[in-house]
């Protein structure tokens, strides 16, 4: 962690005097009140045709003193958001919206889509030290949580980072989810940092979406060497933002050619489904590689069988994977997005020192938030789709 990540810190945990802190303490209340807001939102799950917008919907409002309300420029999408639409995870997000269950049933309608948000602070809850009214800032909003697709958002100052200083809102909120989920895989779970990856040997398996383009860029400025599988159509996309090696899944059984190449320290798979059955035999054995999935059973188990069940059938199904490969001398591991200003932070740095660029691929105005969830349901994306919500001078 640099000297400047480190100094974030520690203000975000309130290490800084308390003469700071009182001095940002008088932006903890708004002079103007809200009551309503321009949304999008669902009342029930399903396709496209649930979008609804609206000029009512709730504004946000403080509940904890560490919490932020974020006037939203852009809005970035992902595939998470189309899978959220149709109900995907609905028992476990709520269970968290809601833990002690005091709320009535469909308690997350209307519920507003959307989780990467750029934008600027409006207002402070009194524990906040670290941003002031004013700051531009970027941020992954937890899938729990209300989205991004609205006027205003709230969140947890410890989710929130300030913007990168050499991006625009439109740039700036096509990385923070994907970057938030890169960062647990690659950090969290994967156990790799700036001062350990040089010269290591990463497999991406599905490298031209949102988190493997991210993963390149974050990789290669740590120093690894990195193989990604894409489509022959996207090999320029990869290649452009540093791939070592690409290997085009559509050619021929792709497991083919990665086996004639030197095997890897870590395998980061965005595919899944029969991808596990080769894949971990491309690890170098006993020596903690590691192979880490995006795509796990977890949210699908607790829809079908219930919270209770679908966790235990999900804690056997990573133990008995987990452990089976274990004996043959590799790591097998799930993967999970963790929102993180702190890592935000690191990033933002990287970003501004030109190690790390945004990829997107197409722009949509506030009123077209409908058509933008057809181009993301669509697939095949070479890049970020982002909504613009407040439009500023010069963007």
């Amino acid at each position: 962690m640099s000297c400047t990540a480190a100094w974030r810190t520690c203000v975000r945990h309130g290490a800084l005097s308390t003469a700071m802190h009182a001095h940002y303490r008088a932006f903890s209340t708004a002079t103007r009140r809200h009551t309503v807001m321009h949304a999008w939102v669902i009342d029930k799950y399903g396709d496209n045709s649930v979008l609804r917008f609206t000029k009512n919907a709730s504004f946000p409002i403080i509940d904890y003193p560490n919490e932020v309300i974020v006037k939203v420029h852009a809005a970035g999408l992902n595939p998470i958001d189309i899978n959220m639409r149709g109900g995907y995870g609905a028992a476990t997000l709520k269970m968290k919206r809601d833990p002690l269950n005091i709320k009535r049933t469909d308690s997350e309608f209307p519920l507003i889509l959307g989780r990467d948000v750029s934008g600027v602070i409006m207002e402070c809850g009194l524990d906040v030290s670290y941003f002031k009214p004013g700051d531009e800032v970027w941020a992954a909003v937890p899938p729990w949580k209300q989205g991004s697709l609205a006027e205003f958002v709230v969140l947890s100052a410890n989710e929130v980072s300030h913007k990168p200083k050499s991006l625009s809102h439109v740039e700036a909120a096509c990385m923070p989810y994907v970057a938030s989920t890169a960062w647990s895989v690659l950090v969290n779970t994967g156990g790799l940092n700036k001062d350990n990856c040089a010269k290591k040997r990463i497999l991406i398996l599905g490298g031209s979406g949102g988190v493997g383009t991210f993963a390149i860029q974050l990789l290669k400025s740590w120093g690894a060497h990195v193989t990604v599988t894409c489509s022959q159509n996207a090999e320029h996309l990869v290649r452009g933002i540093g791939a070592d090696d690409v290997v085009d899944y559509t050619a021929r059984p792709v497991e083919k050619t990665l086996k004639s190449l030197e095997n890897f320290d870590l395998i980061l798979d965005s595919i899944g489904g029969e991808t596990e059955s080769w894949a971990l035999s491309l690890l170098k054995p006993w020596c903690g590689a590691k192979y880490v999935t995006l795509v796990t059973p977890f949210l699908r188990n607790t829809d079908q069988l219930g919270l209770a069940d679908g966790m235990m059938r999900s804690g056997v199904t990573i133990a008995t994977k987990a452990l089976k490969h274990l004996t043959k001398g590799v790591h097998y591991r799930w993967g999970f997005f963790a929102p993180s200003g702190s890592a935000l932070d690191e990033i933002c740095e990287l970003v501004d020192a030109g190690k790390i660029r945004p990829v997107l691929q197409e722009q949509f105005a506030f009123p077209r938030v409908p058509r933008a969830f057809q181009k993301v349901e669509g697939g095949h994306a070479r890049g970020k789709t982002v909504v613009t919500v407040a439009r500023v001078q010069g963007e």
